[in-house]
């Protein structure tokens, strides 16, 4: 089964070197998907960045989506 994961994303700060990330929801469907990006584009926040801010993205259930390791930043800036 696959959803659908609508999130929005922006970067700023100077040179835009941080990014915000908002988790939306997951839908059933891409056209539910769409249409709860058209509801949320002309609300405050988010009616201030461009409809590319938003992103939806396909997900089969059940599955290991991140099947590696990561480093923490902090140990990148020691």
């Amino acid at each position: 089964m696959t959803v659908y994961v609508l999130q929005h994303m922006y970067e700023y700060g100077e040179n835009n070197g941080h990014e915000e990330v908002k988790f939306i929801g997951v839908f059933s469907s891409l056209e539910q998907a769409k249409n709860a990006k058209e509801k949320l584009f002309s609300l405050p926040g988010f009616k201030d960045y461009p409809s590319d801010s938003f992103y939806i993205d396909p997900y089969e259930v059940d599955e290991l989506h991140w099947q590696e390791g990561f480093v923490d930043g902090k140990r990148l800036t020691e």
